[in-house]
This record gives structure tokens, C-alpha cells and sequence, in this order.
């Protein structure tokens, strides 16, 4: 039996869980400051936490030991996420969370689709049902009834 350390799936439902705590965490943050005020505390916090991570799990790596390629892919994947962390907080600013978090969530849609075409990653008929249901229910969730 695979260990859970090294489970992919329960990596994901832990970051679905905490993913849904930043949520809700996030939209009571945001209360009375600025989301993008907001969004540059949060990056401190995670700045702090993944450094410690790094230093008493004696991770740290060479700079030099990265390559010119990681380090282009890794920087425009930092651009990618500050944009959507500053998007979310606005989005949480302006909206409910419940409607927020599911609209934000479409880049499951998002990314099956570019790792199919950019990638060559493959899904059968059976995972693309289960896309677009994700991008149906994130849809049905967002509609003001």
C-alpha cells in the first residue's frame, strides 16, 4: 500500500481543504483593507512559513544546482500566482466566498484543458465529463437565484 506521504491524492485533498480555510480566512481578512494591501500580508506569511519549512527540514538547495530553464518557469508561475492572489482578494473583497471560491476553482477547467493542449496530457472521455461538471457546477454555484 502506498504511504500517504507520498500520495498525490492526499497532498490534493489537503490543499483543497486549506485552500478552502484561505477562503474563508481571506474574506474575513479583507474586511476594511485593501485586497491588495491583503494579498502583499499574505505573501509575507507564506514567505516566513515556506523558509522555515526549507531551513529546519535542512532543504535548502544550491542556487546554482537550479536550471536557467526552472528558473524561468518557476518565476513566471510566481508572476501567475500574485496575479491570481491579487484577483481572489479583490474578487473575496467584492463578493461571497461561496460564490468567489468556486469561480475561482474553474482552473481545474483551465488547466485540463492547456495540460491537453500544451502539455500533451491525456483524459479519457470519462475525466472530460468529470471537467465539465466542474465548469457547470462552478457555473450554477456563481448564479445569484
Amino acid at each position: 500500500m502506498k504511504s500517504l506521504v507520498t500520495s498525490w491524492q492526499v497532498w490534493a485533498f489537503a490543499s483543497a481543504g486549506f485552500a478552502a480555510l484561505t477562503a474563508i480566512f481571506a474574506k474575513i481578512g479583507v474586511e476594511n483593507v485593501n485586497s491588495d494591501f491583503a494579498t502583499f500580508i499574505r505573501t509575507l506569511v507564506i514567505l516566513f512559513l515556506a523558509g522555515g519549512i526549507l531551513w529546519f527540514g535542512g532543504q535548502w538547495q544550491p542556487l546554482a544546482s537550479i536550471s536557467m530553464r526552472s528558473y524561468l518557469f518557476l518565476m513566471l508561475s510566481g508572476m501567475a500566482t500574485g496575479a491570481s492572489w491579487l484577483c481572489y482578494f479583490r474578487a473575496l473583497q467584492l463578493g461571497d466566498a461561496a460564490r468567489v471560491a468556486p469561480v475561482d476553482k474553474l482552473s481545474v477547467v483551465f488547466v485540463a484543458v492547456l495540460g491537453a493542449l500544451l502539455l500533451g496530457e491525456t483524459l479519457s472521455l470519462l475525466n472530460w465529463l468529470g471537467v465539465l461538471l466542474i465548469a457547470g457546477g462552478a457555473v450554477l454555484v456563481a448564479l445569484k437565484a
